[in-house]
Formats: C-alpha cells, sequence, structure tokens
C-alpha cells in the first residue's frame, strides 16, 4: 500500500553532504482558447483534486458521452449521473450549459454537497503518493501535474537478486502492466536475465501485478532461485527526474538556497532514546502536514556513518514546497534490517526561511514487538506549548463478509480520510480476535492518529500475499471518540484477483446517513423480534433482504406444493375444511400443505391442496378459508434476511398472517411480540423426487460445486456447474450426479468428500431436513454420523452434525423429478432436455420483477445429446454431419431456426468426442427441436478451440424421425480462422426444388471507431445482425479490411455471411473488456447488402463495455436509425384521412436548437394521437432559426393536407430545464374561428413526502394530471420552488406545471424511474391547486404507500384517485382545507 498522497514535492539534504541543488525552471506556455477547459470535482470529498476536461465538440459529442467519460475519472459508487454548479443548486444537463474557464461538481444522484473548491484545488489526490526521496539520490526537478491531468506513469527501482549494484528503473506504464507474466517477460529484456519471480527488499513474495503496484518503490529480480539478502537500498534511487522551484544555482547542501517563494529549508533535529536497543537499522521517513498540503514521504539517509543509534542526535536539512503552516508531522520506518525497532526521544523542525521552530515530544516506540506495535505515529505541532491539534485514537472494526472463504490471510491496509488530511496507509494487524479477517467475523482496530475532523472516505486493500488471500469485505465502521460520531462505509464486495473485478483496493465513502451519533440508534420491528440498527445498517439490510429474495424466490413458482412452518408454535400451517386456520399442524397433516395457483411478482394465492375451492385468506386481519380467486386471497410474500418470510394481505398492506404461541390466529396488537410469531418457514415438496435436478445453495449466492480435479467447494457460482442429478435410492435415501461432469458422484471415503464416486454405497446419503431454515444436511450411510460439511475455506469434508450453518445446503429445484424406482428414469437426453427447458424459468427475479419466464436468445441453453438411444418425442430428428478433407476437435454447435422460433445453441458431441468429426467421416447425432415450425435456415460451426481449430464442413442432412422427412445442405465450406475469410460459423438455407428458400447474403459491415481520445481497443469485438428473419448469430468480427481492427478514427470493414435477414432491425455490438484501457468508444456500424444502394445506419457512440446504474455492461443494442438526411425528395404521395403537415420553426437567439429528440402529442375531442416522434437534432434538424423545432420554440403549424385547414400555435418560449419553469413540455390550445381558445392554467402541486425512515429518493420523479378534459402528459417535477434538496424525508416541495385546462381533476398518476441510490420513496400525498374558468380548485391525492421496488408491493408507479369530500366552489372536486 502507498502511504501518504502529495501534491507537494520535498528534498532532503543532508548537513554532512557536499551536493548541490539545481536551480527552479519556470515554464510559461500559453495556448489559444480554442475550446472550454472545465474543471470538475467530485461532490462532499474535497480531498479530491479535481480532473480538468477540455469540451468541444469533437470530443464529446454529447452530453451522455461527457458523463460516461467522467465516470472512468472521477471515482462515485455509480458513476457521474449529474453536474452541477459548485453550490449544488443547479443542475447541468447540456453540454451548451457549462462555461469555459469554470468548475462544476460531480455526483451520482441529485443529491449535491458542496465543496470548497479552494481547498479541493490544494488537496492531493487520493491514493496516489509522491515518491519518497533519499539523501543520497542527485536531486533533479519535477514538474507537479496540474489537477485533473495525467500523471506520468509510476516508476520502480528494479534490484538484481544478490546484486544490489545492478538495478534498473522501469516506469509501470499501460503497456508493461497488461498482466503479472507480460511484466516479468519486460523486466527479462530489461534485467537481460530470465526473471521468473519477484520479491520484496525484506525477501517476502511480490505474487502479483496489484503486488508490485502496491509495493514500495522496488522489488528484487529473481530467477528460479531463492530470494538472496542484500543491501537494497530502495530509497536512494527513487528521487523524481525533476523538482520544481529549487535554484538552478549550484550551492553546498549545508547552505542550501532557495530562489522560489514556493519551496521551504527546514533543518530537522531527531533524537534517539538512550534506552536499551532503542537505536534502528531500519530506514526512517518524515512527512510534513500543512494547511495547503502535505509533503512527499522524505526518507532521512546520510552517508556520514550509522544514523539513529542510542542517545544520538542526527540533523537532516530538507527542502519541502509550499505546504502553508505546518500542523503535523507522520514519522515512521520500513521495519527493515537487523534491528528495526526503534524508539524516538524528541524531534525539533526549524524553518530556515521563516525562523520558526517546532518542537515535538516523542518518547515512543516504533516497534511490531512493543507498545501497540505500531510502526509510524502521528504528532501535532505545539502551539504555546499546548497541541495544534488533538491526538486521536480511532476504533475501527472491520466486518468480513459471511460468504465461504469470505477470509483473507493477507496483510490489509487501511488510509482514513478527513477533511484535515489523512492516515497514511495503516496496516491492520492486532485486533480483538485471536485471528484476523475470519468469515463472519468483525475485528476491532485501534488506529492513533492527528485528528482527521470529519471523515469522508477510506482507502482499504490488501498485500495478495499468502494462500487463500481473496477477501469478501462486507463494511467498515469507525468511532472518533473525540466528537463521539460513528462513519460507516459500506462494500459488500470482493477484494480478490479472482473474483468480482478482481480489485484488491477499494476506495469506500461514507454517505449522510450511514454517519451518526455513537450512542443513537433507530428500533426497527420485525416479526417475533426487534432489530436495533444504526442508521449505516439500514442499507446492508436492504441488501439482504433483496439477495434472500432472489435466492428464495423460486419456492413461489406456480404448480409448487408448499408446507408453512412455525418456529415458535412448532407446527405447520392448517386450512380446516370449515375455513379455519391454526399452526400446530404435523409434517404428514393433509390440510398443511398448500397450491401455488397465482403469481404475480411476490403476490401469491396459496390453495388448500387437499380442499380445493378454499385458499389461504385474510379477510379484515383474520386469517381464515376463502374462495380462491377472491381479493383477501391475493398474500405479499416479504422475506426477511433470516430466510424466514411474512405473509401480508396484498388488498390490505399492513395486515398479516399471524399466530400465538398456541398455533391460534391472533391480533399483533393486545399481546403484544413476546407471544406473536408473524415468520414462516417455507418447505417446497418433491424437492428430492427421482431424476431431479437440484442445486445445494451454501450462501445466497453460492452453492456446492464440483472442482476439476474432482474435489467439492461450496464457493461455486449458482450456475450449470454447480447442478446436481438426484438418484433416489430408497426413501429419504439418496445419491447425486454432477450434471456438468456424468458419472461423477457425491461421496464420503476416506476421510474425505468429494466428487469421485462411482455410484456405488460410499456415494448414498440420507436427507436429514432442518426445519429452523428450511436447509437439508447429508448423512452418509456407509459411515453413519458423518455429514458432508464445509470448512472455512469451502472445502468440503466429513464432518459430524451441528446445529452450524457448515453442514447446512438450502436446496433450489431446478428441474422436478418424479416417483420412478431405480434404473426407471428417461434416457439422459430427455432428463438433460428438461434441465435446460427449467433454466428457462429460473431466472430468479428480485421481488420488484415479474416472475414469468423472459426467452432470450443469448442466453438459451447448451444441450448434450448421447448415440445409440431412441428418442420418443415427435420433435426428433436424425443429424448427419459430413466432415470433407480436414478434421476437427473443437466443440460444434448446431442452430435449427423456424418460422415460429428457433433452436440452439445444440452441442453436437459424445461420449468418445476424439472420435467425432475425423477426415472423410459422417457423424450422426439425435436431437429435440421443439415447436420452432417450418425449418428455414440452419447455423452450425465451431468455438476454435483444441489442437484441431480448422474443418471442412461438407454437408448436413437432417432426417424427422418419426415422418422421414429429409433437409439436405450442401455446405463444402472451411471453417477457420487463419484461412478462407476467418469465420467458424456459417448459416445454410433449406433448399426446395434446387433453389433456396431465402438467399445467402454477404452482409458488408462497416465499424467506426470514434476519435475520442483513447478510443481504440485491442479487444475482441462481437456483432449480431437482426431482420425480419430472425438473426445473424453473435459472430466475431476477426478479418477486418484494416491491419489493425478499431483503432482510433478508423473505419474497419467486415463481411458476415448469412442467410438474408430481411430488413434490419437492429444490431447487437459486445466488447469484452479486460480493464479500463481496452474500453473502445465506437461510433457507428453502417451495413450494406450487396446489390442494393442502401445502407443502414445504426448509431452508437458510446463507450464499451459502459456502466449503466451501478452495474458494467459489455454489449449494446443499437435500432436502425429510421432517417436518412441525405435522402432524395420523395415524390408526394396522396395523402390519407388524418394526414397532417407539422412545421416547427425554431427562434434565432444564440443555441436556440438543439440535438435531443422531439415528440408531438395532438388532442382532440375523442381522443390523444401520441407520441409522435418528430426527429432528432442530431440529424440537422432544429437548428436555429429553422422551420422544424427548438430548444427556444417560435411556432408550430399544423396543415390538415385533405381539407388544407391550417392552424398557426405562437408559443415564443424556452423548452429547456434552466430557463423559465424548466419545463420540457409545452402545451397550446388550439384557437379556432368559432370558439375562444381553452385557458391554460397554471397547477401548483405540493408533494408531501412522509416521514418513515428512508422516505427521500434521489430519483426523478414523474406526474400525469387526469381530468374531464383529458390530461397533462408525464411530467418531470424538475425544480421545487421551496427546497434546494427535493423530496426529502418529512418535507413538503411545491411545484407547478402549466397545461391547457383539465377542468374536474379525477386522478394523477405518480412514478419514479428507479435511478441512483436510496430510489426508494415513501409518498403522503399529493395536493393539486389551481384557478380555473372562474373556480378555485385545491384536490387532494392521499396515497401513503411506498414506491419502491422492494418495499410494500414492488410499484414504483401508482394512480391516485380524488378524495371524496363535499364541494364548496362550483365543480372543484375534492376540497381540503
Amino acid at each position: 500500500m502507498s502511504d501518504t498522497p502529495s501534491t507537494g514535492f520535498s528534498i532532503i539534504h543532508p548537513t554532512s553532504s557536499e551536493d548541490q541543488v539545481p536551480p527552479p525552471r519556470h515554464l510559461s506556455l500559453t495556448h489559444p482558447v480554442v475550446a472550454k477547459r472545465i474543471s470538475f470535482y467530485k461532490s462532499g470529498d474535497p480531498q479530491f483534486g479535481g480532473v480538468r476536461v477540455v469540451v468541444n465538440p469533437r470530443s464529446f459529442k454529447s452530453f451522455d458521452a461527457l458523463l460516461d467519460n467522467l465516470s472512468r475519472k472521477v471515482p462515485l459508487p455509480f458513476g457521474v449521473r449529474n453536474i452541477s454548479t459548485p453550490r449544488g443548486r443547479h443542475s447541468i444537463t447540456r453540454l451548451e450549459e457549462l462555461e469555459d474557464g469554470e468548475s462544476y461538481l460531480c455526483s451520482h444522484g441529485r443529491k449535491v454537497q458542496p465543496v470548497d473548491l479552494d481547498k479541493a484545488r490544494r488537496r492531493p489526490r487520493p491514493w496516489l503518493s509522491s515518491r519518497a526521496i533519499s539523501a543520497h539520490a542527485p536531486p533533479h526537478p519535477v514538474a507537479v501535474a496540474a489537477p485533473g491531468k495525467p500523471r506520468a506513469p509510476r516508476s520502480l527501482v528494479v534490484f538484481r537478486n544478490g546484486d544490489p549494484k545492478t538495478r534498473r528503473t522501469v516506469l509501470l506504464s499501460r503497456r508493461v502492466t497488461q498482466s503479472f507474466e507480460a511484466f516479468l517477460q519486460h523486466l527479462t529484456e530489461v534485467m537481460q536475465r530470465p526473471v521468473v519471480k519477484l520479491y520484496a527488499t525484506d525477501g517476502r513474495r511480490v505474487p502479483s501485478l496489484q503486488a508490485v503496484i502496491l509495493s514500495s518503490g522496488a522489488v528484487v529480480a529473481a530467477g528460479r532461485e531463492p530470494f538472496k539478502p542484500g543491501n537494497y537500498d530502495i530509497q536512494k534511487y527513487l528521487l523524481p527526474a525533476r523538482l520544481p522551484g529549487i535554484s538552478q544555482r549550484v550551492y553546498p547542501k549545508g547552505n542550501a538556497k532557495s530562489e522560489s517563494r514556493k519551496s521551504s529549508n527546514w533543518k530537522v533535529f531527531i533524537i534517539t532514546s538512550d534506552l536499551p536497543d532503542a537505536g534502528t537499522s531500519s530506514q526512517i521517513y518524515i512527512i510534513l502536514y500543512g494547511q495547503h498540503r502535505s509533503s512527499a514521504p522524505i526518507y532521512l539517509y546520510g552517508t556520514d556513518g550509522a544514523r539513529f543509534q542510542d542517545g544520538h542526535e542526527d540533523i537532516f536539512t530538507i527542502t519541502v514546497g509550499d505546504i502553508g503552516t505546518l500542523f503535523k508531522i507522520r514519522i515512521g520506518h520500513t521495519n527493515s534490517g537487523h534491528s528495526p525497532s526503534w524508539h524516538c526521544k524528541e524531534i525539533q523542525l526549524h524553518n530556515m526561511n521563516s525562523g520558526k521552530q517546532f518542537y515535538v515530544p516523542v518518547q515512543r516506540w516504533f516497534a511490531r514487538d512493543q507498545e501497540d506495535g505500531e510502526i509510524c505515529r502521528e504528532f501535532p505541532v505545539l502551539s504555546k506549548g499546548q497541541p495544534i491539534l488533538p491526538v486521536t485514537i480511532y476504533e475501527v472494526n472491520v466486518a468480513t463478509g459471511e460468504l465461504w472463504n469470505a477470509g483473507t490471510v493477507a496483510n490489509v491496509y487501511i488510509s482514513i480520510h478527513g477533511e484535515k488530511g489523512d492516515t497514511g496507509s495503516r496496516q491492520l494487524f492486532r485486533s480483538k480476535s485471536s485471528f484476523n479477517f475470519l468469515r463472519g467475523q468483525i475485528d476491532t482496530f485501534f488506529l492513533e492518529a492527528v485528528h482527521l475532523g470529519d471523515l469522508c472516505k477510506i482507502v482499504i486493500g490488501h498485500d495478495g500475499l499468502g494462500p487463500g488471500n481473496g477477501w469478501f469485505l462486507d463494511d467498515v465502521v469507525i468511532k472518533d471518540p473525540t466528537t463521539n460520531y460513528e462513519y460507516a462505509f459500506f462494500c459488500h464486495r470482493w477484494l480478490d484477483q479472482g473474483e468480482d473485478d478482481c480489485k484488491i483496493v477499494r476506495e469506500l465513502y461514507a454517505r449522510d446517513n450511514s454517519i451518526f451519533f455513537a450512542s443513537r440508534c433507530h428500533v426497527y420491528t420485525f416479526p417475533g423480534k426487534l432489530y436495533f440498527m444504526m442508521t449505516g445498517e439500514r442499507q446492508k439490510l436492504e441488501l439482504k433482504r433483496k439477495e434472500t429474495w432472489t435466492a428464495e424466490s423460486w419456492k413461489f413458482t406456480k404448480g409448487n406444493t408448499l408446507q408453512f412452518y412455525n418456529k415458535l408454535t412448532g407446527g405447520f400451517v392448517r386450512l380446516h375444511p370449515d375455513g379455519t386456520v391454526d399452526a400446530i399442524g404435523e409434517k404428514t397433516d393433509k390440510y398443511g400443505v398448500f397450491d401455488v395457483i397465482f403469481n404475480e411478482r411476490n403476490i401469491c394465492i396459496f390453495q388448500s391442496h387437499e380442499i380445493r375451492h378454499l385458499s389461504l385468506a385474510l379477510d379484515n386481519g383474520i386469517v381464515t378459508g376463502m374462495v380462491s380467486g377472491e381479493a383477501t386471497t391475493e398474500l405479499r410474500v416479504l422475506y426477511q434476511p433470516d430466510r424466514c418470510a411474512l405473509l401480508e394481505s396484498a388488498l390490505v398492506p399492513g395486515h398479516t398472517v399471524v399466530f400465538d404461541r398456541h398455533g391460534k390466529i391472533a391480533d399483533a396488537s393486545p399481546a403484544g411480540y413476546a407471544n406473536l410469531s408473524k415468520e414462516f418457514v417455507i418447505f417446497v415438496k418433491g424437492v428430492f423426487l427421482n431424476s431431479a435436478v437440484v442445486l445445494l445453495a451454501t450462501s445466497l449466492c453460492q452453492a456446492l460445486c464440483l472442482q476439476p480435479d474432482g474435489s467439492c467447494t461450496g464457493v461455486g457460482s449458482q450456475s450449470e456447474k454447480s447442478y446436481w442429478k438426484v438418484h433416489k435410492i430408497s426413501s429419504g435415501i439418496c445419491m447425486f450426479e454432477s450434471v456438468k461432469n456424468a458419472q461423477m458422484y457425491l461421496r464420503i471415503k476416506d476421510g474425505r468428500c468429494d466428487g469421485m464416486g462411482t455410484g456405488d454405497v460410499d456415494c448414498h446419503f440420507k436427507i436429514k431436513k432442518n426445519l429452523e431454515n428450511a436447509s437439508i444436511s447429508l448423512e452418509s450411510t456407509k459411515s453413519p454420523g458423518l455429514f458432508v460439511g464445509l470448512q472455512s475455506d469451502g472445502q468440503a469434508k466429513p464432518m459430524i452434525y451441528t446445529k452450524d450453518e457448515n453442514v447446512c445446503f438450502y436446496p433450489q429445484v431446478i428441474q422436478f423429478g418424479r416417483e420412478n424406482p431405480m434404473g426407471m428414469s428417461a434416457t439422459p437426453s430427455q432428463e438433460e432436455e428438461k434441465i435446460h427447458e427449467s433454466k428457462k424459468q429460473k431466472k430468479i427475479p428480485p421481488e420488484s420483477e415479474d416472475r414469468s419466464p423472459l426467452p432470450s436468445s443469448t442466453a438459451k441453453e447448451i444441450r448434450r445429446f448421447q448415440s445409440g438411444k431412441t428418442l420418443l418425442s415427435e420433435d426428433e430428428w436424425k443429424v448427419l454431419v459430413l466432415t470433407g478433407n480436414t478434421g476437427t476437435r473443437a466443440n460444434v454447435t448446431l442452430w435449427v431456426y423456424g418460422d415460429k422460433g428457433v433452436t440452439g445453441p445444440i452441442s453436437l458431441r459424445k461420449d468418445s468426442s476424439e472420435q467425432l468429426f475425423l477426415p472423410g467421416q459422417e457423424d450422426e447425432f439425435q436431437v429435440e427441436i421443439r415447436s420452432i415450425g417450418n425449418i428455414y435456415k440452419i447455423r452450425i460451426g465451431h468455438d476454435g478451440t483444441s489442437e484441431q481449430p480448422e474443418w471442412k464442413l461438407q454437408r448436413v442432412t437432417m432426417q424427422h424421425t418419426k415422418s422421414k422427412k429429409i433437409l439436405d445442405f450442401a455446405a463444402n465450406v472451411r471453417l477457420s480462422r487463419i484461412q478462407a475469410d476467418g469465420d467458424v460459423v456459417c448459416e445454410l438455407p433449406v433448399v426446395k426444388g434446387g433453389q433456396a428458400i431465402f438467399p445467402l447474403v454477404r452482409y458488408q459491415v462497416d465499424v467506426y471507431t470514434g476519435k475520442l481520445k483513447h478510443a481504440e481497443t485491442e479487444s475482441e469485438v462481437f456483432l449480431c445482425l437482426f431482420g425480419e428473419r430472425g438473426d445473424s448469430g453473435l459472430r466475431l468480427l476477426y478479418k477486418s479490411n484494416m491491419q489493425v481492427k478499431f483503432q482510433r478514427g478508423q473505419i474497419d470493414k467486415f463481411q458476415v455471411a448469412a442467410v438474408s435477414l430481411g430488413k434490419l432491425q437492429k444490431v447487437l455490438l459486445r466488447c469484452e473488456a479486460s480493464d479500463k484501457s481496452q474500453y473502445w468508444y465506437c461510433e457507428q456500424v453502417v451495413v450494406r447488402e450487396p446489390g442494393t444502394t442502401s445502407k443502414s445506419i445504426f448509431t452508437c457512440q458510446r463507450w464499451l463495455p459502459f456502466m449503466f446504474q451501478g452495474i458494467i455492461h459489455s454489449e449494446i443494442e443499437l435500432y436502425l436509425q429510421e432517417m436518412q438526411i441525405n435522402h432524395q425528395p420523395k415524390i408526394q404521395e396522396e395523402a390519407n384521412d388524418g394526414d397532417w403537415k407539422v412545421t416547427i420553426v425554431t427562434g434565432d437567439p444564440e443555441n436556440a436548437g438543439t440535438t435531443a429528440t422531439v415528440f408531438l402529442y395532438v388532442y382532440g375531442e375523442t381522443k390523444c394521437s401520441g407520441p409522435i416522434i418528430l426527429g432528432s437534432g442530431k440529424y440537422q434538424l432544429f437548428n436555429s432559426n429553422t422551420a422544424d423545432i427548438f430548444k427556444y420554440l417560435e411556432e408550430v403549424r399544423l396543415e390538415n393536407i385533405a381539407t388544407n385547414e391550417l392552424f398557426c400555435l405562437p408559443v415564443d418560449s424556452w423548452i429547456a430545464e434552466n430557463e423559465n419553469d424548466g419545463d420540457l413540455w409545452k402545451e397550446i390550445p388550439i384557437m379556432g374561428t368559432e370558439k375562444a381558445p381553452l385557458p391554460v392554467v397554471l397547477y401548483e402541486i405540493p408533494i408531501y413526502t412522509g416521514t418513515m425512515l428512508g422516505a427521500e429518493t434521489e430519483s426523478n420523479v414523474f406526474i400525469n394530471l387526469i381530468g374531464t378534459r383529458g390530461d397533462s402528459g408525464k411530467r418531470r417535477l424538475h425544480q421545487s420552488k421551496n427546497n434546494e434538496i427535493k423530496f426529502q424525508r418529512g418535507q413538503v416541495d411545491i411545484f407547478s406545471i402549466k397545461a391547457v385546462s383539465l377542468r374536474k381533476l379525477k386522478k394523477v398518476l405518480i412514478s419514479h424511474d428507479g435511478t441512483g441510490p436510496g430510489n426508494g420513496w415513501f409518498l403522503g400525498s399529493i395536493v393539486v391547486k389551481s384557478e380555473d374558468e372562474d373556480s378555485n380548485e385545491e384536490v387532494l391525492f392521499p396515497c401513503n404507500r411506498w414506491l419502491d421496488e422492494y418495499q410494500d408491493d414492488g410499484e414504483t408507479q401508482r394512480e391516485l384517485l380524488a378524495e371524496s369530500s363535499p364541494s364548496t366552489g362550483g365543480e372543484t372536486g375534492s376540497i381540503i382545507s
């Protein structure tokens, strides 16, 4: 981990040295202003030094492109989604609003925390340390980077193992750090000897690229030999190439002189105590903190004998930049050498420029084996004998996640940042626990530092050393005893080179709602228990609820049979024939079984399995049985973090199914929670039937998985590789066979638990069901008392049963089995086909999503087929594949397209795959093709793997098993990356009467890479064309007309051969970049069909991958741009009834035009027509002073082509968020000759946000007023009249919209878009006030409900009806006082 960041500079001169100091160089470059130069800072973070961006039409063609660019430069959890003025009062939504030379704030939501820009400009960049400086290094000037400019690559000193005199300095540039292997290869060239391993200078292994970057600035390069100790002096070679502000005149070091007012000479006196062994062999460094910035780490190194010996005083002269008034120092050592421990008595500092002297009493050990074990300490300077700032001992609580293998043995480091600087990188090594960072453990550390003021962020990571070094960090809570504040930093992510995004360092921020008094907490009541929760815990609870629902929602699929177990009563819920309900049933009670007959999101109807006409219901808060289908039978399932569920009335939120301890229905109010229970454990019947396919979950997102070496682990992903097929031996006894690796069974044998079983008695397990959490445990029948268990690292091991979760598995059914005896199951092909069919329905949505299966052409499953089996379905086909003179061992895949659907990918393989697709050989497969209608084409290809990836395909023949219908596909193509056109996939059409049904087309695809900086990529890019007749499949864009593909500003031409797709509709682009340096900016894709003059243009103008709502997406769908700009004028066709000509006149003020997409709605007496998309300013429409459209709209003309009736509607208004009322919609009444125009009414809308915890939202809120004359359209509530930040808890926000009179209001539609963190919203009520046609109206629309994906019914839109009350003035609707 790097040390304290700094933008200052510093240099040391030991008083005994005669070296000289170069003078300063002042460079002044003047550039003409050809574009806007703008600085962007981070909301609420004065530590962030800002980024400077040049904005011009070439660099950013849209505002979204600027947001994407800033998201990579400004560290925000969800990327940059909002730009505002420095005080956060006005949001910027267009490039034109940005002013040259100004500064703006970036945030990921609408909430903006102002920043003192003067402080931010002086602050160092986060986690970027200046190189340490040594006394021996020759002083070279270095230029200080301006805020926002890219830093030069970090340099690294590389020593030869065993020979400290042989050293090289290398730059850690992007080119040489693509991978650890590439870096070692680069070092081999630099050192001119093989480099296989790297060590730190103290002999620790450096195993990864991340560890190199986090190293102290030097490494030792070795071959295969072990580390050889030596005097690897790491600091004397780390001096930057150039320091600014130092005079080029030469002075002796003892009289160093500066001609720059931006630097100061300091004399540092350090006295080592005279205690035994007080001296040190380690390297001492010091950092000076001033009001402006901090210095670099300055290593105090001399040449005139040993330093820092017992009772000695050492004197150094150092030069640092303009740090301002000194307020603290940090001093420490590198813990190197044979005797690193050090006891310092005192430190004195003398500013040789100002004459000020500072005395720092120390009297502390800097040693791992003394006092608190710290080797780095901070001390405030004294003013009038008193410290300027207090020294604080921060309590740091680090919570490791509960996932298997979440713990780490690596060295963990943290740097805490506040408004008064940072702590520097500190190792967390001594906690109250015996072992640090174990799974599910909270470790408490104490970190001493000069008080930092309000904390804003931490940087935490590990060095990647040791086995099992990955780490799942839940959160960090830091207690400041000086202010009694606690700061919560939420993470809930992996710091692991093989998980998540592979990062092992994370920057975490404290949000407003995660800073609280340590003594303050909130009490949350959940059925059966009370949760005392600090404010920062709410986010964790919400995430846990969401994850639990995702893991458990499969149980509520329509058709499943359930039982509800109540832990308080110890019985199951029963519904009796007379409609009464209790919770004291036995497991085998026939009245305690329920079928899911309705499921929509998390709302279900549970019908009695025995009494078919009755379902569980909540009628006026009372649990009873009622006729299925009644509104009272609809129950909402609400999962809690402990895998228990609540059953709430969908009709009356808040009414839940509740029982007392005797199992009788109860009311929650009289008896209190101690004797009541609303929580139920849900069991699914028929989980372990024969031939079922199950997933044995070990946590909410992990599962028991078979590894390639035959071992089993509980850290597998919940995917196909973790599926197990159930073989039922007898009642309650089963075997589990891996679906991915057939004939490999879970077993316990010889003290081991693995997946190497062959189906013998070692593989027989008795299933023990745990009523408390619906989990199961697997007991070996051969070795009773031994269960399948998990160690802390997730590895499977035989264990004795305990109630701990290490022997608990949570089954999820992928495919239900049936009550067949052994040996009577379906053929493997049939079973696997059903497994994959069920995978389509296994998409487990969050609580807010619809549970209906969503088909996806890119997520279709791969089916495995075995030959020699007779398949009985009428949809079975025999596929014969004839190989030409070149065979392949790659994996071959088939897709079959019909006029009603597509089947595929189908993997053509057998048990002996090495005997497939040999030269001149015809291979036969049986496949099942279901309900795709008449077949019109196939696609076949291979994946290019194995030693023989080339393949000559001669012919494919398909024969229907029952009707004997034959389809013959002559191919005669070579599928190879290095020959022909480089494609490994081909499409073949069905031939009838000697002619193809649809022709084979070779589409010309032009891919335009943008001209933005770093727009190029070396990543693989894939494309899929979609048309009226299906798709081309995802094709790798492999062979271009250019020697190097996808270079900046380049047009690459490719060919995609496919059966004619008809009119093209969209394309899908995918770019899976390994790191941000390989992101790609695509301008557009143009597709031409040979023989035609037309072309299809698909505009992209985005980076790939891109971030949306906190998720990185590697693919994007681009839709056909229907509007061609350079088209020839069309001949006017005869007008149809109802055809109108629309003319839009844009005003001529500066910036009056727009690039936005423009919509039109037209209202008549009977209905509304719209939205009518008029086009986009991107295509030269709506420019200033043109007759199309606006940003400043002058006039709209509507002409009925059939009747020549003309309406001229003057507007003369801006339509922009930063002009006038900020509304992006205008309503204009029609002025006819017979009737007076309807009035335009100003509707004032007070919106009441509830007072419940978490009621506030950062999302964009929209409203549509509906009256007897129509509606106002969906309007965004953009600008609150009375509050700077909208929709805060307990707040009333007043908005206004103008609309043509709606007359009497009937209802409103209110919604939000769910963007930003904490996007849920509790809406109290809405009031609409208006003065319309001689009447005053004030209508109340009560709500008192959540608009939240994870609360209430999961809806984010509500229709609110006007509250009925007596009217007091004309036709005014509901009146409130």
